[in-house]
């Protein structure tokens, strides 16, 4: 596995080598990489439930903390949080971090004003050695999502690195500004990174994130996989034959050959080197004595790979803090395989090249000329064919009205010809408690002879349950049928399962199925269990069976909240209305903007809103509720559409 750690830009800006004090242009390690030094991806939540917490240490923020339970997120506060919250429309997905369940991530409002909002001291570095500072971060705001017709402000952030002491930038970069991906889309994460060099004898920093934009609508971001880790060059290792690696088979064994790292000089000035060996390219082992460029490797029988450790200094070579690690040789080794099976005009021949077995020879063609009911089985032991079978004999059996054909194309007998006659269908219902009705039938067939399904042999029987009959009808005289079948089936008293209301629809549900019929007062009734666009209000439910008597009663609220209104004056959907919301025992409505300001408000009243403030005609967009029915606490969003 290489360790290599190469990071794809999102913005295609020009990178160079940073100096003490210069400003950065964003850019990832141009060469190869050590292994993370320094990693914040902001930890876990314990379940799927949202959940916000404060910045875990030794992250500082100069931003207020949004609270658990959240309130509303105004500018210039954050949280740290899974993210199964959305504010103002933003993106509401996962973190950045790969394989992360219930990851948290930083999540932050800017503030109308420039300034630092994230301040994190990074230790263990080492002195006058050149360091990657990578960040995920992505604009929650869709670019798409127009409010009061203006589109969002970008986001726009400094990563700024000082020492130690605060007093003297390092470096930093700017990443422009960048927007939001549609709201049709996945929110997507941006990977912005640059390097740095540190001082003689420095060996901590501090990561500053100011931000540049402008607060209001927009400019609302999430930060994730914080990494620092070591840049050098870019150090590939190759053969006497400038191979990068080897595939070999097992009678190729033992192997031998002399590897070198080949760095490209663009970071280091001078190298120095640790080989190391691993049997799976995860655990490494040093190589004792190996420090110099080239490696000779002797008795290679299975796959082993090989790198190096390289840094500027020899007492910095097996620090992971200052090094980095070359790219990966593999010499792979393929098992020898066993020779397989082969039939008896086959050949096996082992290919050296491939590392497998070259299969020749083909079994000779099946015969031609055979008969249908004929099978050729190939017999090995005489490498040739022995051809079988002999043509099924004639059915017996036969009735009256068919006749039997023997089929050459499908290799059995076609019996064709159907019974001359009719099939009759009919269905019988009775109500529950009733006593099913008696079941007869007429023919004008001559001297009929009658077969129930029960076994009797009337023109009419009486039955004792709902069912599936039937009588077959027959001549005495001549071929010919007649079949009749009687669906029976009680008509259930409908059992109540449960009254739902799915926005302004009622839906009713029963346990059970039948023929039922629906009603919301009892004397009104129709087939279907759904009833549309229905006003507020408390309903009286009856279901009975068609044609039946018994009737199932309930009562039930219906309550909904709409998700816009048109006031426009023209009879439809002209308030924001909350019908039914009467009939509850305590009941507060609160409307907000979109900043949080209250516009309306009720308390154990109908609750009906027009759309106005002050007697003000409130703009196209969309608002905020609070609503708290008995105890029970409803919050979102609806559209005033003009």
């Amino acid at each position: 596995m290489n360790s290599t750690f190469k990071y794809k830009i999102f913005l295609a800006l020009i990178a160079f080598i940073v100096t003490k004090g210069s400003y950065a242009q964003l850019g990832a390690c141009s060469g190869n990489s050590g292994d993370p030094i320094f990693t914040e991806d902001f930890g876990t939540a314990p379940s799927a439930v949202t959940q916000h917490v404060s910045l875990p240490a030794p992250g500082s923020t100069t931003y207020g903390f949004l609270g658990n339970p959240p309130a509303i997120f105004a500018d210039g506060l954050y949280t740290v949080s899974n993210m199964n919250y959305q504010q103002w429309n933003w993106f509401n997905e996962d973190d950045h971090t790969p394989g992360d369940s219930n990851g948290r991530m930083l999540v932050v409002n800017a503030s109308f004003t420039r300034g630092e909002f994230y301040r994190l001291p990074v230790t263990g570095l080492c002195e006058n050695t050149t360091y990657t500072f990578s960040s995920w971060v992505k604009n929650l705001t869709p670019r798409d999502l127009l409010v009061g017709g203006s589109t969002p402000n970008p986001c726009n952030v400094t990563f700024e690195i000082w020492d130690s002491t605060d007093t003297t930038l390092l470096s930093s970069a700017d990443t422009g500004d960048f927007f939001g991906a549609l709201s049709s889309e996945n929110g997507e994460w941006l990977e912005f990174a640059f390097s740095f060099l540190t001082n003689a004898g420095e060996n901590s920093v501090i990561l500053k994130m100011v931000n540049n934009g402008i607060g209001g609508y927009g400019n609302d971001l999430a930060i994730d996989d914080i990494v620092f880790q070591s840049c050098g060059d870019s150090i590939i290792v190759e053969d006497s034959s400038n191979n990068n690696s080897i595939n070999l088979c097992s009678s190729q064994t033992p192997y031998s050959t002399t590897l070198t790292a080949v760095p490209d000089h663009t970071v280091f000035n001078s190298h120095f080197y640790q080989w190391q060996e691993s049997t799976d390219g995860i655990v490494w082992n040093d190589l004792l004595g190996e420090t110099s460029p080239m490696i000779s490797v002797t008795g290679i029988n299975t796959t082993t790979y090989y790198r190096s450790k390289v840094a500027e200094s020899a007492v910095n070579v097996n620090n992971t803090s200052c090094n980095t690690v070359s790219d990966i040789f593999e010499i792979n080794i393929t098992p020898d395989p066993s020779q397989p099976f082969t039939e008896c005009w086959q050949t096996a021949t082992f290919n050296a090249a491939t590392c497998t077995w070259d299969i020749t020879g083909i079994q000779d063609p099946i015969p031609t000329g055979l008969e249908c009911w004929e099978a050729a089985v190939f017999n090995n032991t005489t490498c040739s064919w022995d051809v079988t079978g002999t043509q099924d004999p004639l059915p017996t059996g036969l009735e009256c009205w068919e006749t039997a054909t023997f089929n050459n194309a499908t290799c059995s007998w076609d019996i064709t010809g159907t019974r001359s006659g009719q099939v009759f269908n009919e269905d019988v219902t009775f109500c529950n408690g009733d006593s099913p009705p008696p079941l007869e039938t007429s023919t004008t067939i001559p001297n009929p002879i009658y077969l129930w399904s029960t076994g009797q042999t009337l023109s009419a029987i009486t039955i004792p349950s709902s069912g599936v009959y039937s009588v077959e009808i027959s001549s005495s005289t001549n071929c010919i049928f007649e079949t009749r079948n009687f669906n029976v089936v009680e008509i259930e008293v409908p059992i109540l399962e449960s009254v739902q209301s799915d926005g302004n629809d009622i839906i009713i549900t029963t346990a059970n199925t039948g023929d039922f019929l629906y009603s919301l007062d009892g004397n009104i009734f129709q087939s279907s269990n759904i009833f549309k666009d229905i006003p507020g209000g408390r309903y009286t439910i009856a279901i009975r069976g068609r044609n039946c008597n018994d009737i199932v009663f309930t009562s039930h609220l219906h309550f909904y909240i709409p998700k816009f209104f048109t006031p426009n004056n023209d009879g439809y959907h002209d308030r924001f209305h909350l019908g039914g919301i009467e009939y509850f025992n305590s009941s507060q409505v609160s409307i907000f903007d979109r900043y949080g300001k209250l516009l309306k408000n009720a308390v154990n009243t109908p609750f009906s809103w027009d759309g106005t403030f002050n007697n003000e005609l409130l703009p196209t967009g969309d608002y905020w509720y609070v609503i708290i029915v008995d105890n029970q606490k409803f919050t979102g969003h609806f559209t005033l559409k003009r």
